[in-house]
């Protein structure tokens, strides 16, 4: 893999610091002098409508930014990623998450086999076991149908299933529920299992090694759980292989740990090792979201992936919604000063959206060593955050308009409701998308002191109701949620976040930084119990942390 180019010393880079240098955006007059620019800087992408046109940007500033893509290689890489290439260097992986979504009509050969018939035969085998637990055909150890589907996962085996199972309950099976665990907090497990039925309780257990230390936790918290409760209803006896059996499936690729734990490793659903926890959700590790709105669903959220995929893989630069939206994320971070990035769903059903795109584009992004182990020579990596509106609104929008940082804003919002309720007269979808609309048009022009006093505001008040505007949003609107626009959707930000990598020249595909604080906690374990010797070994605000956690430990 060749070494990543240094943007800072391409041409591109250094016009664009020109450009910041005398940037004085005016979004105004931009819109009065140029009528056409709303048409302009509005794209579609799959379903999607994407408006950039409130960003703060203008022809030069596109121009470099495209320019300052081709110096860097971007569309080399993206043909390498989508071709199996081992970008991923410091694993010695291929990054093809892409090939999760591929038709099963379609052949991508890597390392001399195509990858396309196996993706398809797991896909076929999720969707069969979906179909039984969704039937009932598929039963408990006493004969009774499934109505919950506990998944178990952290990471990646978590954040996308209980996103996507947030967002899609339109599509959801009534009778048939699905809860997540994820933290080795005991509290998440308790509360989860509190209420089950274990006689109708399905677990699932996500971890492709089968040794991540919370989600192997939790499983066999809740293996203990169903034991305990069969035996007291008086359900079994002492010997629980065959309610393990028929409770637990897994989605791992170590059938001798699946297979130890006590589940049949026949009901282990796999992937490979070129897919990312945190890109994973449309492998089997959505097994969860397939059995709550069925293979045609997830087969319909996948060809959403695949239509972005192939946006972002076709489309000419100046119509590529992922690699400007990638590279206008570049010039806000990297030229402007921007530090955190907010996305805002104007859509209670995409509530979870933004905690999965912190995981997505920060433990991707979020490095300090470009990919051949060199220093980064460039800010990398955004703080993704946000809530749905209009709940923001009421929050921390206060800072977004009159604030001293700069806070690029996705805003995300569908023309059709999940649930069209009415106030009376009043659809409420429409007063809910008025404040979409309202929102981003504030943030772009504001308000002027003018304005302000010839509303009879006192000239002392004045300044506090002034709005100075040009803070920049994106606009993305589609039709409906559904589930082929949902997998846009995340394919974008996907995309998204890999323009920005390469322009950084970092590894976006693995996550060494998340590794150091688990080692650590594997071996501080002792000290929490009490050895003395590891405390002693520790650093003394650690020893001062511990003792006070040993003193007032209740047992």
């Amino acid at each position: 893999m060749s070494a990543p180019v240094d943007p800072t010393t391409t041409s591109a880079w250094a016009r664009l610091s020109e450009l910041a240098d005398d940037f004085k955006p005016d979004l105004r007059a931009w819109f009065a002098d140029d009528p056409d620019r709303a048409h302009r800087f509005s794209y579609r992408a799959a379903d999607l409508m994407v408006d950039l046109s409130k960003g703060l940007l203008n022809a030069s500033i596109e121009a470099a930014l495209l320019d300052l893509a081709e110096e860097v290689g971007i569309a080399e890489r993206r043909q390498a990623m989508f071709a199996g290439d081992r970008i991923n260097v410091t694993e010695n992986r291929s990054v093809l998450h892409t090939a999760l979504r591929l038709p099963e009509s379609a052949s991508l050969v890597v390392d001399g086999a195509d990858v396309v018939p196996g993706v398809h035969e797991v896909l076929r085998r999720v969707y069969a076991f979906a179909d039984q637990v969704r039937s009932g055909e598929w039963t408990g150890v006493t004969g009774q149908p499934i109505s919950t589907v506990v998944n178990i996962g952290i990471g990646g085996s978590d954040l996308g299933p209980v996103m996507a199972y947030e967002a899609l309950a339109p599509y959801r099976q009534a009778g048939l529920e699905c809860r997540f665990i994820s933290n080795i907090d005991p509290t998440d497990a308790a509360q989860k299992l509190d209420g089950l039925d274990p006689e109708t309780t399905l677990f699932i257990v996500s971890s492709k090694t089968f040794t991540t230390l919370e989600t192997l936790t939790n499983a066999r918290l809740c293996r203990a759980w169903l034991l305990d409760q069969l035996r007291e209803k008086g359900a079994i006896g002492d010997d629980g292989a065959s309610a393990v059996a028929k409770h637990f499936v897994a989605v791992s690729t170590a059938l001798d740990k699946v297979a130890e734990f006590g589940i049949d490793p026949a009901n282990a659903f796999g992937f490979w090792d070129w897919v990312g926890g945190r890109y994973s959700m449309d492998s089997a590790i959505g097994t969860s979201l397939a059995i709550a709105i069925g293979g045609d669903n997830f087969a319909a959220m996948l060809d959403g992936f695949h239509q972005m995929d192939e946006h972002f893989r076709t489309s000419p630069a100046e119509r590529n919604v992922p690699l400007l939206m990638g590279l206008l994320n570049v010039w806000y971070s990297n030229f402007l000063g921007a530090e955190t990035h907010a996305v805002l769903p104007y859509s209670q059903l995409l509530h979870r959206f933004p905690a999965y795109l912190q995981q997505l584009t920060m433990e991707s992004n979020g490095k300090s060593v470009r990919w051949d182990g060199s220093s980064v020579t460039t800010q990398t990596g955004e703080v993704f955050w946000g809530e749905p509106g209009t709940n923001g609104q009421h929050a921390f929008y206060q800072l977004i308009h009159q604030g001293t940082r700069l806070v690029p804003a996705d805003f995300i919002a569908f023309a059709n409701p999940a649930y069209p309720l009415r106030d009376g007269d009043t659809d409420v979808h429409e007063l809910f998308l008025a404040n979409f609309f309202a929102q981003t048009q504030a943030l772009a022009f504001g308000k002027t002191a003018d304005q302000v006093r010839a509303e009879g505001t006192a000239e002392a008040i004045v300044p506090a109701r002034v709005f100075e505007g040009n803070r920049p949003t994106t606009s993305i609107m589609a039709a409906d949620l559904t589930p082929s626009v949902l997998g846009q959707l995340i394919a974008l930000y996907e995309h998204i976040t890999f323009v920005q990598g390469v322009v950084w020249g970092i590894d976006s595909f693995d996550q060494w930084g998340v590794e150091l604080g688990k080692q650590l906690a594997t071996g501080l374990s002792p000290a929490v119990s009490g050895d003395p010797d590891v405390a002693a070994a520790q650093d003394p605000s650690t020893q001062a942390l511990l003792a006070y956690y040993r003193e007032h430990r209740r047992r």
